[in-house]
Order: structure tokens, then sequence, then C-alpha cells
């Protein structure tokens, strides 16, 4: 068997059966195996930061791998800013790079470059294969890594040649270790601390956030009245009616010190200490309170399920939480404003829908709106490199065939993967795009001010915030990838634009020209 065939048949063996790729001469045995492993599903990506950015968002809907076929360094390093973000969301992911032929490297051919070098930047785990014997076991010691909780990157280099000799076999994929369990000296003294009445937040992030454990940290602030809030960024988060409602910690840094303000115990699960996003002149990067002390009830590597059930069972928590009571909101009339945008969201979400939120300057607004909706599903932008809304909307789809994906994104980031719409219409995924048509980086604007660079841009610094001057035309552009389009001026037409494109089959985008 070849190479490239052993591989395929240990991932899907694996249960590593979507993979993401934009392929290149080095892969093309990989691409030929596929017609003799019909069970692996592959996706072809326009751009190698949609193939990322897909699998990213894949594996948070999924709960398991997919994987991606780069093409060589380049290939790889277009899709480092959504990796970047990937291993930032801590999601497992098994990335495939091709390199060159293992006699061929010697010559330095122009494509050469420091493929592990690169992938250092963003994998938890890196291999070369170094002979076509050693496919299988090393495909199988990526998918492995990749899942070891609470999820990594591993990224496995397959030299052309060891994907197209004879004498690979696939091999045997070893269940991944249970997580590690919260000591119970631990989880005893931050019981201790919830028992104390003192001003207490749980901040809690990655499987702190699924259904059940998030039942768990609600008992607990229902019985010690503890503060419950989620990391600003995470990988995913069920919301709205009928589930419990939490607070989350907000970007921007006043409104972040403002928040975390009078909290004499900050209790982490599964989220790393608050920090500021960048250095600001003459406000602190650390935002946890002078006087308030930091507990580390869990680290994401640890069972966070496990963690909160058994907390709220040391506090006796009461049996249920508080739940998110329904709250209808009545749709927008007038001006079509990002608030009138939200408001819209709010009113026509489906329950069960997959919301990515990648619209950075109404990221708050977006989030306080569909507190009350319909119950649904969260995503964000997690590692701050901008371009995932509409990758990790696709992989969500992928995922999740049956659940409508309604992607929130604004169009700065956009420009960076619009590519991911031909692959939305490709695969006849159901997304929805509300596009924010603001024609300027709206949140570079804010930042303007944070930074101390000055109250308002001046014209040379305005050219560089300002995306007019020639104005993109998303309806136009959606169209030309085959996505079907349209603009809305008005709260009314975009009221009924937003109702018609939920209720329609496969990928949409809605322009609002806020």
């Amino acid at each position: 068997m070849k190479g490239a065939e052993a591989l395929l048949r240990t991932l899907v063996a694996g249960g590593v059966d979507v993979c993401f790729t934009n392929p290149g001469t080095s892969e093309m045995q990989f691409v030929a195996a596929l017609d003799r492993t019909p069970e692996m599903r592959a996706v072809l990506t326009l751009f190698e930061g949609v193939a990322t950015g897909a699998a990213d968002g894949y594996a948070r809907m999924a709960g398991k791998p997919a994987a991606t076929l780069l093409h060589l360094g380049p290939g790889l390093a277009n899709g480092l800013a959504n990796l970047h973000n990937a291993q930032r969301a801590r999601v497992p992911l098994v990335n495939i790079v091709g390199e060159h032929a293992t006699s061929h490297r010697q010559y330095d051919a122009p494509l050469t470059s420091d493929i592990a070098g690169y992938a250092r930047q963003a994998s938890g785990w890196v291999r070369s294969v170094s002979h076509v014997q050693t496919m299988g076991s090393d495909t199988a010691a990526a998918i492995a890594a990749a899942t070891q909780a609470p999820g990594r990157i591993a990224t496995l280099i397959t030299p052309a040649d060891c994907t197209w000799l004879e004498g690979a076999a696939p091999a045997a994929v070893s269940a991944p270790p249970p997580p590690a369990r919260v000591d119970e000296a631990t989880l005893q003294s931050v019981a201790a601390v919830l028992r104390r009445g003192e001003p207490v937040m749980l901040l809690l992030c990655g499987a702190a956030l699924h259904e059940d454990a998030l039942t768990d940290a609600g008992r607990i602030a229902a019985g010690t009245g503890a503060r419950i809030a989620a990391a600003t960024f995470f990988a995913r988060l069920p919301r709205g009616a009928g589930r419990v409602a939490l607070e989350r910690l907000p970007y921007p840094i006043d409104q972040a010190l403002e928040f975390l303000q009078g909290v004499r115990h900050l209790i982490l699960i599964g989220a790393d200490a608050p920090v500021s996003f960048f250095a600001y002149p003459g406000k602190p990067s650390w935002l946890t309170p002078p006087d308030a002390q930091l507990h580390i009830l869990a680290r994401p590597e640890h069972d966070l399920p496990d963690a909160l059930a058994r907390l709220a069972e040391a506090v006796n928590a009461p049996p249920k939480p508080l739940l998110q009571s329904f709250e209808p909101r009545a749709l927008p009339a007038g001006a079509l404003t990002p608030q009138a945008v939200c408001q819209a969201v709010a009113a026509l979400l489906a329950e069960q829908c997959i919301v990515v939120e990648e619209a950075l300057s109404s990221m708050m607004l977006a989030w306080d709106s569909t507190a009350a909706a319909a119950p649904h599903d969260w995503l964000v932008l997690t590692g701050g490199a901008i371009g995932c809304g509409m990758p990790v909307a696709t992989g969500a789809a992928i995922a999740c065939p049956h659940r409508r994906v309604l992607n929130l994104q604004a169009d700065g980031s956009a420009a960076y993967t619009l590519q991911a719409l031909w692959t939305q219409a490709r695969e006849g995924l159901d997304v929805t795009t509300v596009l924010f048509a603001n024609q300027a980086y709206r949140i570079l604007e804010l930042e303007y001010a944070r930074t101390g660079a000055g109250e308002q841009p001046g014209p040379r610094a305005q050219q560089l915030l300002s995306l007019g001057k020639p104005d993109m035309n998303w309806t136009l552009l959606a169209r030309g990838m085959g996505v079907p389009a349209s603009r809305a001026a008005t709260a009314d037409e975009f009221n009924a634009a937003l109702r018609a494109a939920l209720a329609t089959p496969g990928p949409n985008l809605i322009e609002a020209m806020i």
C-alpha cells in the first residue's frame, strides 16, 4: 500500500473523516488516494486560511478533529493566522503539510522552507515522516496528540516520496487518556472560598462552558451568590432561552476593569487569568483587581465538567440553576444601525442556530441583544487574528448539516477570507452571512483613541482606517463566489431579507448598510 493511502485509512479509522484542503504538486498522491478511500470527505478551499479556519469551526461543533492538507511551507504560512486562532480555541486538529521528496530537498528548490519551524508557531506537536513504513504509525500518533485534552494542533509533515512509495500500512489509533481530575484538596479550598460570602466570580472557558458544566456552574451561583462569567474569547457557548445565563468579560479595557471591580476572589475554571488584549498608556495589563485573590480550580487540560459537578456538591448547591427565560424582541423600524441589525437577529434567530460572531466593533452589542433569544450556540474569534468568521462558519456547517449557521461578520475582517463563500456555495452549506458594511476598520478607529494616538485620526491616518475609495460591494462579491446576496439599507429591508435568508436552504449573504 502506498503511503498516502495508509495515511488516509489511518485518519478515517481514527475518526478523522473530513479534510479541508488546498493541495499542490507534493500532495497529489493524497488526492489520488481519495478515490480509494470514499469514507474521507475532502473539502476544497481557495485559500489555506479558509481551510485552517474551517477545521477550527468543524472541531468546535463536532467535538473531534478534522484534517487539513496544505502545500509545503508557503501553504502552511498562508494558513497560520487561523491556526493561531484554532490553537487559542484549544481545538483538536490534524494538520498535514506536504514536503519535497527526501532526495529533492538537498537542491533547495524554490518552494523549500523550514516547514517544521513554521509549524511550531501554532502546533502543540510536530513530526516529519522519515520513512514510508512509519506513515501509518506517525498518522496515528498525530491523531492521538491532537485529541489529548483539551485539544491540540498536531502537524504531520509528509515528504512526497513517503506518499508515493509502497510498503505502508494503516495503524490503529490509541484512545486518548482521560483528562486529569482536579485533586480534592484544591476543590475543597475553592469550596471554602465560596462559603465565605465574599464577592466571588467564576471565570469559565473551554469545556467549562459545555451545557452540563454550565448547569453546575449555575447551581453554584444559585447556592452561593457567586457571579459566573465567560472569558472574553471562547470556542463555543450554548446560550439563550432555557440555558444558564452568564456574563462575559468585556473586550475594551475600561469596561473590563469596571466589570471586575469589587471582585474579591476570582476563580479560574479552564480560563487564563484576564489580561488586556493590548498594552495601553497608563493602564494595567493585569486586569484582576489588586485587592482580589486569584484561585485556580482547574486548568484547561483538567476534567472541567467533573470539577464543576464536584464543586457544586461540595457547596451543597441546589439541584437546579436559574435559567434564562425567553424574551421576544420586536422587529426594528427606521434607519439601519448596528443596534437595529442585532435587534432583528435576536427577534428572528431560529432555535438551535449556530452563531459565528466576528462583528468586532459590534461584538458586545450582538452578545447583549441575543441573551434571551431562542436557544443557540455562540462561537467567537479566539486568537485575535481577524478573518476567522467566514471559515469557522463553513466548518461549523459541515459539522452540523441539519442546523442553520448565522455568521455576524464585519466587512474589514471578511475581506481576509471571502473565498470561504465559494466553498459554502460549492458544498451547499446552510450559512447566512450578515455583513456589517460600515466601510471602515471601525475597531481600529476605537483603538486609535484607546492607545493615545489622538482623539480623531488626521486625514493621512484616516486613509489607513477607511475601506472606501473604492467601496467594496459585498452583494456583487458574494454573487461572484456563487452565493445569493442582497443589500439592506433600512431596518424593514433587513428584517425581510433576514427572515427570507434563514428560511432558504443553502448559503446567502445580506449586506447591511450601517
